[in-house]
């Protein structure tokens, strides 16, 4: 049905195209003769009555299909498939469309007029009715659509719970005729459980079709307490209105205020109507039972039938409260079956959309557990009621974090556990309230603990110290602040810890540990009273410094009391719990934020004081902190390390602290410490190589890759500073330190062959001397070293050839170069080009061509590794067990791209392959911590409740630095870039490649001279004259059914908005559509290559790029109707809230980014660096880890685009030579003195750079990126907002490269 990618397509055809020229005639399928009025007599949907006539229908249909088909493999199955119905039925959207296609017009709207007849009868089985509805989405998929009214299709696929089909019909509905489908749309959406969805249509409603917001739709869309504002207001205008009535009832229900259900449903029961009674009875039945009103609740289901959904779940209630258990028990499998249609339905959508009925099948669960508990209780038998307690406990750390499933969970529990029984769960239900923002329940709840209003305490203190439970306390005072009495909070928890609670607390534990025989209660109690006291001073400090912060009028004078105020608070905070880590870490942090507050007003005598404190904070909150949460405080520390290691104090400090955390702490941060491994500073560089060598006899494989680059280094002091601790790990693994050189030596020699490295350098050669004449860099430092290593003599059978082909040229021109060192003769000189320009024409071709490589040819010495010590990279895993080189596959794949990177598959320990990029020519190493960066954010999303809930996170792969100038990429599998996505579908549709760009062409052909008014009315004239629908119409064909296709776009919208925010957050650019990936499994979009970070692309001198993310009209198109209006722009603001919350934590990975040694040079911009290309790093494939790779694909744009996007100069002409791209990575080879002198020269510059990068992150961070002063804070949403602008602005897309794609993404050749 549509499924796979283009790759399964091609590869068929391939291999179709490979049988058929073995066979001069080729057998076809004869094709047989349909009996159409058997086939008609079988579609007959007439006179079926019963639900047995519809199974006698489907089921004599189908078997006809079958045995009336053309195809006679399908027609032979026919027999069978009589006799084992389940094969008719597998077989039935097969059978369908090979006779529908021998069916004249006539018959097709017969056979329509039926099928609509069948799915529109009233007692049709909803087995039979999924099976057609499967065909209706099946003959789409095979591009012959059943011409059926889609508004009969959406409403049948609602009703019977097939909400992703219903979606989708609604969706076509809605093209059509949006005014009619905005309703159903919005309610299909909130059955799926996809309430940003049906947010972002009303806003698209309004927005672009003038709807005014009817007050139900705030019911559809669960907004409760605006729909009960909206009623309340319609009730002043009729007071005497049922519906409004009825309205308000309803909407309190989901508010959970009974009081007041109760209240109005009297009204209601008190009309004379028996219908409104029935409608009434749930509603009043679930106040009255929250209540305890029994009595009225027995009245009530006197109204409701104990054989339907609701009736059955109130009339078991009534008997467990009864203590009837047996009819409860009855009751209950009624309620169970009456949920099963519904939960079968859902849940073959997904767990998610399912989960609301699943928790009504967890109350009829815990309905039972109360029905044990209460005979335990009766008989007793006490240790059972407390096993269900502990269930109940554990259990609800499993449950999802919203209110109103924790309010139905808790309310079965009322039945046999009042709230001050179970104090604990429900200041934690209070907690959840408060942090949803519905202060109003978290009141109510807490009022039922404490005995009165919580708002109490803001007016009367004294109300604080008859709370009897210290959590509750807590709790009070944290939904005072959020209340908004911040200062009233702050007072009553200044009076909280002055007062004698806790002192009291602890006499009492002291007195009940003497008065016991064990010890151990007492001590529970007292960790509990120290804990509380941690919390509290914790949240002390907290609150103060918010209160500070947000008090505009604040001055040095005050920071410094305040500072130092909180700075004890968190210090109490870690006297009386020596074991809370957020309370180590905020003392750590806030002295942190000291020292860098300090230093930036030029007062370093102040910040040197908080040094010190800082190290042993951050020491022990990585002590406590899990895996996965810690990179942070790790960072920093390496910060402080480095920056003042090397004073006394602080040496001491770190000395002694060293040993108190795991080695394995340290395991996150290798690239960071080996970055240091020369520092200047011997105390420094001596704790770098003591705290290596513990690394690498605790963890060799961890360790033996990162060092294997620093091994290799041209810096002599990096380089024996990585051999000195290979020299230590060799003593306890000798093997696997040589190993690891030889696989490292050998895959950089893979990596990079003569013939790359001659063709690079000749063409870098030619610009040095062609455009700089500059004969010493030209020669000392690009040529000869590679002329000394062709002296050397080859090694490989590959190198045999080279110096075979090339080597008598080479020589001529070396012995050239050398006459003109000597005599200084332009004749020399000129012969000696002549001789590279026919050596680097004749690389260029063969380079081309080649497509494999044989391991033996290039790397006999990997051919020979077998069953190896090392590691298999990137898989090293603490805890886990080791998998190890197995052995190389002997073939290479050459990847089809200017660089040429190579496929490389190593077999693993455990009998599996694993893939990866092997790449030349790039620095791999700002990739490795990008990922390392992804992992802290991932960190973030998943802890946050909303975020969390969302499954909302950036994919990730290992990326493992070989050297400076190659490296291995885990080679994603499944994926497909955007580019070869939208090529595919375009091909197939006989659609041209760049056709916006043709229409481009046609009205402007010299677009690039024209004024920026003019280029705007050139792109929407290309925009307009073309749909944009490809990338949507991708996701339809490519999806097996309506709910996979649903899942893979929800997938793909969230996925797209959180990079676009991590991305802007991390500048990062040049992400056209081969950058971008689509997983064919689960929709999620991909990014690669993170070579131009932190707004590298937006200050390149030509084609600089005016937007923060991609987001061009076809991404938009792809997305649900409504846009970016919905799940995008809502992710967007909930990703963006994250990192504003963490922002501290993300500065941490950012800075150690800006400030490493190895990878900070790129941020010199382009004119500095001249010559070094960082934009040219973004080609097609070899910059992608996907399946994309392995096919080859016009659309390149070549050199001279490259350099009129950087705005280089061309090379002469007479040279048939293009300057190659000039890598970041070349601060190794023939023109690493070039790049390190430039940095030495402009160590000024680069601090410069470095500190303006890091205060634009910073206001990203703080909602300042859109001021000039800096002074006004945007909120998240505003600045969201602004962001999008930004990105969909016709303004900034239309001054993009061309080859950007900013129409879709065609990243080809253009020339206008």
């Amino acid at each position: 049905g549509g499924g796979g990618g283009g790759g399964g397509r091609h590869g068929h055809k391939a291999s179709r195209s490979r049988v058929d020229s073995k066979h001069s005639a080729p057998r076809k399928e004869h094709k047989l003769r349909v009996n159409q009025e058997n086939l008609r007599h079988a579609w007959n949907a007439t006179k079926r009555h019963r639900r047995e006539d519809w199974f006698a229908w489907i089921r004599e249909f189908s078997i006809k299909l079958l045995q009336e088909s053309p195809s006679p493999t399908l027609r032979a199955c026919w027999g069978l498939a009589r006799k084992y119905r389940p094969l008719a039925r597998e077989l039935f959207n097969a059978g369908f469309v090979s006779c529908w296609i021998d069916l004249d017009d006539s018959l097709q709207d017969q056979l329509i007029h039926h099928l609509e007849l069948a799915l529109q009868a009233t007692n049709i089985p909803p087995e039979i009715v999924q099976l057609l509805l499967n065909l209706v989405e099946f003959m789409e998929h095979q591009d012959k659509p059943l011409l059926m009214n889609v508004r009969i299709l959406g409403n049948l696929a609602e009703r019977f719970h097939a909400y992703a089909k219903a979606l989708h019909y609604r969706e076509l509905e809605f093209q059509t005729s949006p005014t009619t489908a905005i309703e159903q749309l919005i309610s299909i959406n909130n059955h799926l459980q996809e309430p940003q969805s049906a947010e972002g249509l009303l806003k698209y409603a309004r927005r672009h079709h003038a709807r005014e917001l009817k007050t139900s739709w705030y019911e559809k869309l669960e907004h409760w307490n605006e729909a009960l504002e909206e009623y309340e207001l319609k009730q002043l205008q009729d007071p005497q209105s049922i519906a409004c009535m009825l309205a308000r009832a309803r909407c309190l229900h989901a508010l959970g205020e009974w009081d007041r259900v109760v209240v109005l449903c009297k009204k209601l029961w008190n009309v004379p109507s028996e219908d409104l009674k029935l409608t009434v009875a749930p509603l009043a039945a679930a106040g009255a039972w929250n209540l305890g009103e029994w009595k009225w609740f027995e009245t009530l289901i006197q109204k409701m039938n104990p054989n339907d959904e609701d009736g059955s779940f109130f009339w078991a209630l009534h008997a467990v409260h009864k203590n009837n258990f047996e009819r409860a028990s009855k009751l209950i499998e009624k309620a169970r079956g009456a949920l099963d249609v519904e939960l079968r339905a859902l849940l073959g959508e997904s767990y998610t959309r399912s989960y609301r009925v699943i928790v009504k099948v967890q109350q009829l669960a815990e309905l039972e557990e109360v029905i044990c508990y209460k005979k335990a209780k009766l008989d007793n038998r006490m240790n059972v009621c407390w096993n269900i307690k502990k269930t109940w406990s554990r259990r609800l750390q499993s449950v999802q974090k919203k209110v109103d499933v924790w309010q139905r969970i808790l309310s079965i529990r009322s039945l046999v556990m009042s709230p001050r029984e179970d104090i604990e769960t429900w200041s934690r239900y209070a907690n959840l309230c408060r942090k949803s923002k519905r202060l109003g329940l978290s009141g109510r709840v807490l009022k039922l603990l404490l005995g009165y209003d919580p708002l109490r305490l803001a007016v009367e203190p004294a109300s604080l110290t008859s709370a009897d439970h210290p959590q509750v306390t807590m709790t009070c005072l944290s939904h005072l602040w959020s209340a908004g009495y911040e200062n009233e909070a702050l007072a009553r928890l200044t009076q909280l810890l002055q007062s004698k609670f806790f002192s009291k607390a602890a006499s009492a534990a002291a007195a009940a540990a003497a008065a016991s025989a064990s010890r151990k209660a007492s001590d529970r109690r007292d960790t509990q009273i120290s804990r509380l006291q941690s919390k509290c001073y914790l949240k002390r400090g907290q609150w103060e410094m918010a209160l500070f912060e947000a008090d505009r009028s604040r001055k040095e004078k005050d920071y410094a009391e305040t500072v130092q105020r909180v700075i004890d608070f968190y210090q109490y905070a870690t006297h009386c719990d020596q074991k809370n880590q957020r309370a180590w870490h905020a003392w750590a942090l806030m002295n942190y934020q000291v020292i860098a507050h300090y230093n930036k007003i030029n007062r370093p005598s102040l910040a040197l004081e908080r040094v010190v404190p800082a190290i042993q904070g951050f020491f022990t909150s990585i002590q406590l902190q899990r895996k996965g949460q810690r990179l942070q405080d790790i960072l920093r520390l390496l910060h402080l390390w480095f920056e003042h290691g090397s004073r006394q104090a602080v040496h001491k400090a770190l000395v002694n602290r060293f040993e108190t955390i795991s080695i394995d702490v340290w395991l996150d941060v290798i690239p960071q410490l080996i970055a240091r491994i020369q520092t200047a500073d011997s105390k420094n560089r001596k704790l770098v190589h003591d705290l290596l060598c513990r690394i690498g006899k605790a963890h060799p494989q961890a360790l033996i890759y990162p060092l294997a680059v620093a091994s290799k280094s041209t810096s002599k002091r990096r380089r024996k500073a990585a051999l000195n601790v290979f020299d230590e790990m060799r003593q306890t693994n000798p093997v696997l330190v040589d190993q690891s050189m030889l696989v490292s030596s050998e895959l950089i020699r893979v990596a990079i062959l003569w013939h790359e490295l001659w063709q690079e350098a000749i063409e870098e050669a030619s610009r040095l001397w062609f455009e700089e004449q500059n004969f010493n860099e030209m020669y000392y430092n690009t040529l000869l070293p590679l002329h000394k290593q062709l002296l050397a003599g080859p090694t490989t059978i590959r190198e045999q050839r080279f110096h075979q082909v090339f080597g008598q040229c080479l020589q001529m021109a070396y012995d050239r170069c050398k006459l003109y060192t000597l005599h200084q003769r332009t004749e020399d000189i000129n012969r000696a080009w002549d001789y590279y320009s026919t050596v680097f024409k004749k690389l260029s071709k063969e380079v081309q061509i080649t497509n494999e490589l044989e391991l033996d040819e290039v790397s006999p010495k990997l051919v020979g590794a077998k069953n190896m010590v090392l590691a298999v990279p990137g898989t090293y895993e603490v805890g886990h067990p080791v998998v190890r080189i197995a052995s190389f596959v002997p073939t290479l794949k050459v990847i089809d791209s200017k660089q040429h990177p190579r496929k490389l598959k190593i077999l693993g320990s455990d009998g599996k392959l694993y893939s990866f990029l092997l790449k030349g020519h790039e620095d791999l190493r700002q990739d490795e911590r990008v990922m390392q960066l992804f992992g802290l954010i991932n960190s973030f999303l998943d802890q946050d409740r909303e975020t969390g809930q969302r499954d909302l996170s950036i994919r990730r792969y290992a990326v493992i630095p070989l050297s400076v100038q190659s490296g291995l990429i885990e080679w994603v599998p499944h994926c497909d870039t955007l580019h070869l996505l939208i090529k595919d579908y375009r091909q197939r549709k006989k659609i041209l490649l760049n056709i916006e760009q043709r229409i481009m062409a046609q009205m402007a052909p010299d677009y690039q001279t024209l004024t920026l008014i003019q280029k705007i009315e050139v792109f929407r004239r290309a925009l307009s004259d073309t749909k944009g629908e490809d990338l949507a119409k991708v996701f339809r064909l490519q999806s097996g059914s309506a709910e996979s296709w649903l899942a893979r776009r929800s997938n793909y919208t969230r996925s797209l908005a959180v990079m676009s925010m991590v991305g802007y957050i991390l500048g990062l650019g040049d992400r056209h559509p081969c950058n971008l990936m689509l997983c064919r499994g689960n929709g999620k979009i991909v990014h690669i290559d993170f070579g131009d970070c932190f707004e590298v692309a937006m200050n390149r001198e030509k084609f600089p790029e005016k937007i923060p993310f991609r987001l061009t009209r076809m991404l938009e198109n792809a997305m649900e109707v409504s846009g970016i209006e919905g799940i995008f722009r809502f992710t967007c603001e909930a990703v963006m809230r994250v990192l504003r919350d963490n922002k501290e934590s993300v500065m941490a990975v950012l800075e150690a980014f800006v400030y490493d040694p190895l990878i900070n040079w790129r941020l010199l911009d382009n004119r500095r660096r001249k010559g070094e290309d960082q934009d040219a790093k973004s080609d097609e494939s070899d910059s992608s880890s996907s399946d994309e790779g392995e096919r080859k694909s016009n659309g390149y744009y070549d050199t001279k685009d490259r350099k009129q996007r950087r705005g280089d100069k061309a090379v002469p002409n007479r040279m048939l030579l293009s300057p190659l791209r000039h890598d970041d990575d070349s601060m190794m080879g023939h023109r690493g003195s070039i790049v390190r002198a430039m940095i030495g020269h402009n160590e000024r510059t680069l601090n410069t750079q470095a500190l303006r990068v890091i205060s634009r992150v910073e206001n990203k961070l703080t909602g300042r990126d859109f001021t000039v002063s800096g002074h006004n804070v945007l909120d998240v949403r505003t600045q969201v907002q602004k962001l999008i602008l930004q990105a969909t602005s016709h303004k900034n897309l239309c001054q993009c490269y061309i080859g950007w794609g900013p129409f879709w993404g065609n990243r080809c050749r253009v020339l206008l």
